[in-house]
């Protein structure tokens, strides 16, 4: 590992989330000097990678994330060839969607629809989830072994009153996940928030993205249309994807 480089993804890391921080607290975070820390974002900063706020001494990521970010989200094939399919998802449905693959241990969404009934919505896509309280991140995590041991393998953060943080129960939805290709999530990252989820497959037979539909609370639990228009979504991008088939045992 390149010492230079692994401390400037790790400082990053810690401005992600639209954080603020000065050049002494990030050296607290990384137990570096303050004129090591300030050498390394003065490059950042001189590459566009991160920022220094207007009127003060503090550093937030900088635009060239922002357009790394979307040429790697356009070239991600699985996007490209889902967005259609989410659009008429959300149509059919009356709900957002989602759709998100593994980053580390997080789930990043590569494409979200907003809802069609006109509500006011936050843009999505870019945004992260955590894959133990999530859906989506149960769809990736039932798929992944190595992924599932190394998230339940270590203390789970406790988002709302109803996260699952004991891995014997959430290995249980797990297998239920490889079971029936769904993931279910209700209050568990966000209150208000309920959402069901299923696996998208590309060409080697591997599951590449999770899709989901979301839903409020209030509209929980999710009908069986609803869940036959996720699947049928899920197959259709799977299949464009050059899958040949799809959860057999799910259909």
């Amino acid at each position: 590992m390149i010492q230079s480089i692994d401390r400037a993804a790790r400082i990053l890391g810690l401005l992600q989330g639209a954080r603020r921080l000065g050049i002494s607290e990030l050296a607290a975070a990384l137990e570096l000097p303050p004129s090591t820390v300030h050498g390394l974002v003065k490059s950042l900063q001189a590459h566009g990678l991160v920022a220094q706020e207007s009127a003060g001494n503090r550093y937030v990521l900088g635009p060239a994330l922002l357009r790394l970010s979307s040429v790697y989200l356009d070239t991600l094939d699985v996007r490209s060839r889902a967005m259609r399919w989410m659009h008429e998802l959300s149509r059919r449905t009356g709900y957002a969607s989602r759709l998100g693959v593994n980053l580390l241990d997080e789930v990043l969404i590569i494409h979200h629809d907003r809802r069609p009934d006109g509500t006011e919505q936050m843009p999505e896509t870019g945004l992260n989830l955590p894959t133990h309280a999530s859906a989506l991140g149960k769809v990736l995590l039932a798929y992944n072994p190595e992924l599932e041991d190394e998230v339940l393998g270590r203390p789970m953060a406790e988002f709302t009153a109803e996260t699952m943080t004991d891995p014997t129960a959430l290995r249980a939805q797990l297998e239920e996940v490889r079971k029936n290709a769904l993931g279910f999530e209700y209050e568990e990252a966000i209150i208000g928030e309920a959402s069901v989820a299923t696996p998208i497959y590309g060409e080697s037979g591997t599951v590449v993205a999770a899709l989901s539909v979301v839903l409020s609370v209030s509209e929980w639990p999710a009908g069986e249309g609803t869940i036959r228009e996720l699947r049928d979504a899920a197959w259709t991008i799977s299949r464009e994807l050059g899958a040949s088939a799809w959860s057999p045992q799910a259909r």
